[in-house]
């Protein structure tokens, strides 16, 4: 873009856009280029000279931890994802000792792989399925791990010297579609994924709200029936117990309620076999989709009482089922909530696109280190940035 045009995007002053550009040259944060419009012949002076951000002014990781895996993807200034590599471990047996440092040596075996030095490295963004503590960089819970309160922010700061943060993986999700379509995506909403587990990413008031300490909106592990099924987590009747795969499975199969669920087989195999049944017309997975279908009314009527959200959104592997759901859901939501609570919102049902979870890092991500720069900026001109990100004279 030219500065002409930056001009009249921002309605700032031709003098006030070449003093911006220019400290952002020096910065290394733009570039400029030569523009290759064609000029007419009779056309004077210099080409216009485009500017654009400087991918190699920072980078950042973006890590998503689930079950067995770790994916990673390396990320420039602009925004591209450069490069992307997936890593196995072992559930069964990751632990707070064993995998802070499994998680390292895979960072810098990738950064090694891409040619990329740790120091050019400034973020480091992590999302994790299950409980996860935002304020103390700590998984407490997740089927990932076999044990529990698994350092993550600690170890990548110590071993690399970037920012790290930590998130749970929907939030990351709510966090994708407010960057990608803000006007549809705002105010209050919820995100609410039925997959392997069942997870919720909330906005509140135009702001991603993950609680005091980071473990809010864990929608799955709220109680459904006291001393119902055995959930993932250990405890009895969450509605995880009642909606993830491992749950449609173990009713569409009379299997009892406290059958563990790391026995059945589920995943992502066991939920396609168990479409593909509905699909076919079998009663057994139809009536346990129907059931999980009243369960997700159930739990919906709480979340729309509680914050009234403008908009709620569906979204996970289950979703390709959602047929089979939606008449069930619509009865629970009926039963459990009044019409003037439950006519206030609009129902958004998503396929299942992992790299929402990818494109949520990378946003809080980028604007973490406009942050940053915009502080280190206004230091170095003797002006103090206000927690707003406006400035006063120092």
């Amino acid at each position: 873009m030219a500065r002409i045009d930056l001009g009249h995007m921002t309605r700032l002053s031709p003098a006030t856009v070449t003093a911006i550009t220019s400290d952002l040259l020096d910065q290394g944060l733009i570039l400029s280029l030569e523009s290759e419009e064609p000029k007419a012949p009779q056309a004077r002076g210099r080409p216009r000279t485009l500017l654009k951000l400087n991918p190699d002014a920072a980078y950042m990781i973006g890590v998503r931890l689930s079950v067995n895996n770790i994916d990673l993807a390396l990320v420039d200034f602009a925004g591209e994802v450069t490069r992307e590599k997936r890593t196995h471990f072992n559930s069964t047996n990751a632990d707070a000792h064993s995998f802070p440092k499994a998680l390292v040596d895979a960072i810098r075996l990738f950064l090694e792989e891409a040619g990329v030095g740790q120091a050019r490295v400034r973020e480091i963004g992590v999302a994790a399925q299950g409980v996860v503590e935002t304020e103390t960089g700590v998984v407490a819970w997740s089927p990932a791990f076999a044990g529990r309160k698994i350092p993550i922010v600690s170890p990548l700061h110590a071993a690399f010297g970037a920012e790290c943060y930590i998130s749970n993986d929907t939030n990351m999700i709510a966090e994708a579609l407010h960057w990608s379509d803000p006007n549809r995506y705002s105010g209050t909403f919820a995100v609410i994924m039925l997959d392997y587990g069942v997870g919720m990413g909330l906005y509140l008031n135009n702001q991603l709200f993950s609680g005091a300490s980071g473990t809010a909106a864990e929608f799955g592990h709220a109680n459904h029936i006291p001393g119902g099924a055995l959930c993932r987590c250990g405890k009895k009747g969450c509605l995880e117990a009642y909606l993830s795969d491992y749950a449609l499975v173990r009713a569409a199969t009379h299997q009892p309620e406290d059958t563990a669920p790391d026995t059945i087989d589920a995943g992502v195999s066991g939920l396609a076999r168990l479409i593909e049944l509905a699909s076919s017309g079998d009663t057994d997975a139809r009536t346990a989709f129907h059931e999980a279908g009243r369960v997700l009314g159930y739990g919906l009527a709480r979340v729309i009482a509680m914050i009234d959200p403008r908009r709620v959104v569906l979204t996970g592997a289950a979703m390709r089922a959602f047929s089979f759901m939606e008449r069930g859901m619509w009865e629970g939501l009926e039963e459990a909530l009044v019409a003037d609570l439950r006519n206030n919102f609009s129902l958004d049902v998503m396929p299942w696109n992992g790299d929402f979870i990818r494109s949520g890092l990378i946003a809080q991500s980028m604007e973490r280190l406009d942050k940053d720069f915009l502080g280190k900026a206004s230091l170095a001109a003797g002006r103090t940035p206000r927690p707003d990100n406006s400035e006063v004279r120092a």
